[in-house]
This record gives C-alpha cells, structure tokens and sequence, in this order.
C-alpha cells in the first residue's frame, strides 16, 4: 500500500505543472487558487482527524508562516514555468534536496552530509547548460530568467519544508499541517499580490476547471498520497520518488505541449538530475527522509 500511494502522489505531483500552464492564468493567480481551492477539502478531512491533532498553537502557527514560503515557491515556479516551459522550470525547483541542506547548516548548524557539499558544482554546471548559455535554439522565452526563477522557486520551498516539518515534531496527522501551510500560502499571496500585479479573481472556463486539478490533485491528493508512503519506505524506494515527479513532468511537457529543450539544455538537466539524485540516494541510506506533512 505505501509503495501505491507513492507511485499516485507522485504522478498526481507529475501533473501540476500541467494543470497550471492548462489553466492559462499568470502566476499569482495560479498560486492562489491552488490552495484557496484545496481550504474547504482539506478543512473538512481535518475536521475528521482533530482530535489526534496535538499540535501546540505554536505549532500551528509555524505551519502558518511556512505556508508563507509556500507561496514564494508557487509563485516564482509558476513565472519560471511562462520562461522556460514546465519539465525544465519543475526540473530545477526540485534542486531544494541540496538547499534544504544547505540552509539547514546556515541556520540550524546542522552539517551537511558530504555529497550534499560535492554536489553543489555539479548542479550548478548542470543549471548553466539549462539556459542554453545564450545559444540559438535554446527552449523557452527567456531560458536564463527561468532558470535564475527556478532556482528562486527552490530556495522558498527548501525554507518551506524548513518550517514545515519543525511545525509537526509530534508526528500528528500530516492534513492539520497541510491545511494551515495551505492558508498561510493563501494570505501571503494576498498580500504579495499588489506587488505583482494582483490576482483575477473572475472565474473562467475551463481555466479555473483546470486550476481545481492541480488543487485536488497536487494540493490533496498528491501530497497527502506522498506524505502517508515515504515514512514507511525503505530509503532506496524513498530517493526513487524523489526524482520519479520531475522526470515525469518533463516527459508530460514534452507529449502535451511539444516542449524541446537543445542537446547542450537536456545535458544540464541531465547533470542537475545526477547532482539531485546523488543527495536523495545518499542521504535517505543515512536517514530516511522525512516528508509526512508534505
């Protein structure tokens, strides 16, 4: 069953890149109605689970303002998405396994495994091939913005599951984070949104038919899939995962929407993966990661 859920979460995750560049909203937008839409679902399955909530309000509220980085994650993934398509855009979001790392050193003093230092130039050689380094034929609008915003995405998500998991040390039921991550993410938006040209709040069809997708699919089921099978993996099936949703959406990117990256793009995206998997082998065969509230 957790190996299941797994393959499920990840391939519901394979898809929110596509659900959004569907929608055809811009990227404020987007990252608000994905969690707007995912409140009332995840508000009544916690209603079911409260009582085995024993999360303080601190807890809560740290839950809260991780969600605030959520919405800087959404946010800057989307626009890279508008700039370099969505299997390169998801490709390099996911570069988070080695800044969580990183940023955990910075501020925690929590001392990165050794592969997580060798794998930095590696990633970053595999980041400068994704831009194309300004060579004609290079996919995407602007590929060394959408890179530069990819890695933007990362860094937000990495303080993200920071947060996150800090906010649920008692191991509750991973839908009572989610759903307080989710309304954080939803006023930070609110409140970014002026800054970046506000959100449109008129529904349209099927833009926002699509736009509930990625909520229900990546937002809930997704997520909670995902969050319900990796603690209970074996480490090896564990790092498999890792890399399984970003594989998955570049294949999606390529059969939906004819996305084409050059030789020199697909040979970085094929370094970052190496550095990326590096990190999530290496480190789940030391400690199983620990991914129950996302």
């Amino acid at each position: 069953m957790p190996l299941v859920a797994a393959l499920v979460g990840a391939i519901a995750i394979s898809f929110s890149a596509v659900w959004f560049e569907l929608a055809d909203v811009d990227a404020v937008t987007g990252a608000f109605f994905r969690v707007v839409y995912a409140l009332p679902i995840l508000g009544l399955l916690w209603l079911r689970i409260r009582r085995r909530d024993r999360r303080t309000p601190r807890s809560r509220w740290l839950a809260v303002l991780a969600g605030a980085m959520l919405a800087g994650d959404f946010i800057c993934w989307h626009l890279a998405i508008d700039q370099i398509g969505t299997g390169l855009a998801t490709l390099i979001a996911n570069c988070q396994v080695i800044i969580v790392g990183v940023l955990a050193w910075a501020l925690f003093g929590e001392r990165p495994a050794r592969v997580v230092i060798a794998s930095i130039p590696v990633v970053l050689l595999g980041l400068a091939l994704v831009t194309g380094l300004g060579r004609e034929g290079s996919f995407g609008v602007n590929p060394v913005l959408g890179a530069v915003l990819g890695v933007a995405s990362a860094i937000f998500y990495a303080g993200f599951l920071l947060g996150y998991r800090r906010s649920n040390r008692v191991q509750a039921p991973a839908v009572g984070s989610l759903l307080d991550a989710s309304a954080g993410a939803a006023l930070a938006t609110l409140v970014a949104a002026p800054l970046l040209g506000g959100i449109d709040f008129v529904p349209s069809w099927p833009g926002h038919g699509w736009l509930v997708a990625l909520a229900i699919g990546s937002q809930v089921v997704g997520w909670l899939a995902i969050g319900y099978a990796l603690p209970r993996l074996p480490a090896a099936e564990t790092s498999t995962f890792i890399l399984v949703q970003p594989v998955l959406t570049m294949v999606w990117g390529t059969l939906l929407f004819a996305e084409r990256p050059s030789l020199l793009q697909l040979t970085g995206a094929a370094i970052v993966l190496t550095g990326v998997g590096m990190v999530a082998v290496m480190t789940t065969r030391r400690r199983p990661v620990d991914l129950s509230a996302v």
